[in-house]
C-alpha cells in the first residue's frame, strides 16, 4: 500500500486536497431548502479541478484523477441528502457530467480500438444476424418457431471469440434487437407530455439498458464455457435456466419491463401455446436457450458430421406441437366453451380511438365523453351485464367531474349494466410535511346500476418506469421533486373481485405480470378485463406485442380476458387462448359477447409464483458459483 502511495505524484495529492477543502467549505455552508435546489457556489469544485486538466502529472494517471474527483462528489452529495434531506442540482450535475462524458469517450476509444480488429468486425456481424432475426421472431412478426435456431450465429460468436470481443458484438447487436423491439416508444414523441429531446434519450438509455441485460448473458456464458466439475460442464448445461433467472429479474422491483422476454415469440401459434400451462414463459426461454447453445455447440466440435443435435429443434417444436394439438382436441378447449351458459356474463366492450393528441384537450373534454357515451347507447345490447371502457376514457380527475358521473349512473340504471371506466383520482395529502400535496392514480371505476354510491376503485398496481412513476421515490422521497413529464402515479396495492361474476380489472401493465394475475385467481376471480390506452405508441407492433403478452397470462392461468385499448387491439380471449372479435388498430367498434368464466386448473397456476421466485435465487447462486469456480481454476492453472 506504502509503495502505491508513493508511486502517486505530488499532483494527485495538491489535487485532492484541494478538492475536500473546496468540498467540505461548500458543505458547511449549504442553504437550508427542500427537495432538489440551486445553489451556484456548488460549482466550486468543479473549478478548483478543472486547472489540473492541464497539469503534465495529472493527465498520465488521468482516470485516476477522475474517479477520485466523482468519488468525493458523490460523498459529499450524499451527506448533504442523508445529513439534511435535500440535494443541489448543480452538485449532482458536476458530479455525474464529467464522469459520465470521461466514460462515454473511454467507451468510444473502446469500441474504435475493437472495429479495427477483423475478428471484432466479424463477430459483429454474426451477433447482428442473430439478434436483428430474432427481433422479428415476436408477433406480429412471423419467425417465431425459427427462434430455435436464430441465436447460433452468437453461440458461435462466445464460443469462439474473445471475452472482450464476444461482449462488444452482444451490446451493439442488442441495441438493434432492442431497438426493433422498443422503437415504438419514440412515437410518444408526438404527445406533448415531455420535451422530445428528453423522450429520446429516455428510449436511447432504455434500449442500452436492456442490452447491459445481453452484455451479463455473454460475460457469464464466455466465464462459465469451460468450467468443469469432474469432467461434467454443469454450469454450461444450466446455463439456459441462468438465461430464463436473467429474465426474471426484469419481471419484479421498480424497474419492472418484462416485454420482451423470448419466450413470446410463439404467439402467432395457439397450439405451440398450450405447454404454457405447465412450464409458464420461462420454461419457454430455456428450451429456446437450449436448443440454440446445442446447436452451436455441435458446430463448433463437429461441423455438420454429428447430426443429432441438429435435430432437437425440430424435436422441440413437434413436442410442443403435438401437446397442443392433443389439448387444444378435448371438448372443453373448444373455443369459448361453456360460455352459452344462463350463468355467464354478457360483456360489451367500447373502443372509441380517441387520439391521443386529443384526449387530454379541456376543450374537447365533452366531445370525449359525449362520443363514448354514445357509442354506448348506440351499439350495446340490452340484457348486458357489464360495459366496458378503457383506460382513462375520462381524461380527467374523476372528482373533477361531477356531471360525468352523474351521466354515467345514469347510463348504467338506464341499461341495467355495470359500467367499468378508467379515470384518474387523487387524495390531498394533510401532513404539512409530506412531499407530495396529492397521490395521484391511475384507476378503475365500477359504476352499479340503480346506486347512488360513488363508484368502487380499483388502483393500478405496476406503474410504467419513468413514464408513470420514478423508480424507488418511495424510498428516496427527493425524487418526487424530479419532473421529466412522467405521471407521477402513486401504484395501488389491493386486488378487488367483483360481483357477481368475479371478475377482476387489470390497468394497461398490470395484465402481463404473471403474479397479479395469481393473486387476483387466488382471490376467487374467475376472469380479467384489461383496459389499455395504446394509442401513445402509434400504428406499430406495441399493441399487438401487449395483447401477446396478456393471451399468455391467460393460457398459463387458465384465466379468461376481455381485453379493451381505447385505439385498439380489442378483444375476447378463453382460457385456452382463442381469440374472438378482435378489432383493428385505430377504428371505432363496439364488440360483444358472452364471455366465458374459469374452469380450467392449470400447474404454472399453481407453481407459478414458487418457480419464479425460486428462479431469483438461481439467478444469484448461479452468478456467484460461476466466478467462485471461476477464480479457483485460475488458481489451479497457475500451480
Amino acid at each position: 500500500m506504502r509503495e502505491v502511495i508513493k508511486a502517486l505524484p505530488r499532483a494527485y495529492w495538491i489535487f485532492l486536497g484541494l478538492l475536500f477543502v473546496a468540498e467540505l467549505c461548500i458543505y458547511l455552508v449549504i442553504p437550508d431548502k427542500p427537495g432538489l435546489y440551486t445553489w451556484k457556489p456548488q460549482f466550486m469544485p468543479f473549478i478548483v479541478a478543472l486547472p489540473f486538466l492541464f497539469v503534465k502529472e495529472a493527465r498520465k494517471p488521468f482516470n485516476r484523477f477522475v474517479y477520485s474527483y466523482a468519488s468525493l462528489a458523490f460523498l459529499f452529495l450524499a451527506l448533504d441528502y442523508l445529513v439534511s434531506g435535500h440535494a443541489g442540482l448543480i452538485q449532482i450535475s458536476v458530479t455525474f457530467i464529467p464522469l459520465g462524458l470521461y466514460l462515454l469517450f473511454r467507451f468510444g476509444l473502446w469500441n474504435f480500438k475493437r472495429l479495427r480488429e477483423k475478428d471484432s468486425r466479424t463477430a459483429l456481424l454474426l451477433a447482428t444476424i442473430a439478434w436483428g432475426a430474432m427481433a422479428l421472431a415476436f408477433p406480429p412478426m412471423p419467425l417465431g418457431p425459427a427462434a430455435l435456431l436464430l441465436l447460433v450465429p452468437w453461440f458461435l460468436v462466445m464460443n469462439r471469440y474473445s471475452r472482450s470481443t464476444a461482449i462488444f458484438a452482444t451490446f451493439w447487436s442488442g441495441m438493434v434487437y432492442n431497438g426493433i423491439n422498443y422503437y415504438w416508444i419514440f412515437n410518444v414523441m408526438n404527445v406533448e407530455t415531455a420535451p422530445s429531446a428528453i423522450i429520446f434519450l429516455g428510449v436511447v438509455l432504455l434500449v442500452a439498458f436492456f442490452s447491459a441485460y445481453s452484455v451479463v448473458a455473454a460475460f457469464v456464458y464466455t466465464l462459465i464455457k469451460d468450467i468443469r466439475i469432474k469432467g461434467i460442464r454443469i454450469f454450461w448445461i444450466l446455463y439456459p435456466v441462468f438465461y430464463a433467472s436473467l429474465e426474471m429479474t426484469r419481471t419484479r422491483g421498480d424497474f419492472a419491463f418484462p416485454w420482451s422476454h423470448l419466450g413470446y415469440v410463439f404467439g402467432n401459434y395457439l397450439e405451440l401455446l398450450q405447454a404454457l400451462s405447465i412450464i409458464g414463459i420461462f420454461g419457454y426461454t430455456t428450451l429456446i436457450i437450449a436448443s440454440n447453445m446445442l446447436v452451436a455447440n455441435a458446430l463448433d466440435k463437429s461441423g455438420l458430421k454429428n447430426k443429432w443435435p441438429f435435430a432437437l429443434p425440430v424435436l422441440i417444436l413437434m413436442a410442443l406441437l403435438v401437446h397442443g394439438k392433443i389439448t387444444l382436441s378435448a371438448p372443453e378447449a373448444a373455443p369459448f366453451y361453456g360460455s352459452d351458459g344462463e350463468h355467464t356474463p354478457q360483456i360489451a366492450m367500447v373502443q372509441p380511438c380517441i387520439r391521443q393528441g386529443e384526449k387530454w384537450s379541456k376543450e374537447r373534454y365533452e366531445r370525449i365523453i359525449d362520443k363514448t357515451l354514445g357509442m354506448v347507447k348506440d351499439s350495446v345490447k340490452d340484457g348486458t351485464d357489464l360495459i366496458i371502457l378503457a383506460e382513462t376514457a375520462i381524461p380527467d380527475h374523476i372528482r373533477r367531474q361531477p356531471a360525468t358521473i352523474t351521466q354515467l349512473h345514469r347510463v348504467a340504471s338506464r341499461m341495467n349494466a355495470s359500467i367499468l371506466v378508467g379515470a384518474l383520482d387523487f387524495k390531498r395529502n394533510r401532513e404539512s410535511d409530506a412531499v407530495r400535496r396529492y397521490e395521484i392514480y391511475n384507476a378503475s371505476f365500477l359504476f352499479k346500476p340503480n346506486d347512488g354510491h360513488f363508484p368502487e376503485r380499483y388502483i393500478k398496481k405496476h406503474l410504467v418506469p419513468f413514464s408513470e412513476r420514478i423508480p424507488f421515490d418511495d424510498i428516496f422521497p427527493i425524487l418526487n421533486y424530479v419532473d421529466l413529464g412522467e405521471g407521477d402515479f402513486v401504484p395501488g396495492k389491493e386486488t378487488p373481485v367483483y360481483g357477481p361474476f368475479l371478475w377482476t380489472p387489470f390497468i394497461c401493465y398490470d395484465a402481463i405480470f404473471g403474479d397479479l394475475v395469481r393473486e387476483a385467481i387466488r382471490a376467487g376471480s374467475r376472469f380479467m378485463v384489461n383496459i389499455t390506452n395504446d394509442g401513445w405508441f402509434g400504428r406499430s407492433t406495441a399493441p399487438y406485442q401487449h395483447l401477446n403478452l396478456v393471451r399468455y397470462r391467460a393460457i398459463e392461468n387458465g384465466f379468461p380476458a376481455a381485453r379493451l385499448a381505447n385505439s385498439g387491439v380489442s378483444v375476447f380471449i378463453d382460457q385456452y387462448g382463442h381469440m374472438d372479435l378482435n378489432t383493428p388498430i385505430f377504428e371505432d367498434a363496439v364488440i360483444q359477447r358472452k364471455m366465458q368464466l374459469k374452469t380450467r386448473d392449470t400447474l404454472y397456476q399453481h407453481i407459478g409464483d414458487k418457480l419464479e421466485t425460486m428462479l431469483l435465487y438461481f439467478f444469484g447462486i448461479y452468478l456467484v458459483a460461476a466466478i467462485v469456480c471461476r477464480i479457483q481454476r485460475r488458481k489451479w492453472l497457475k500451480q
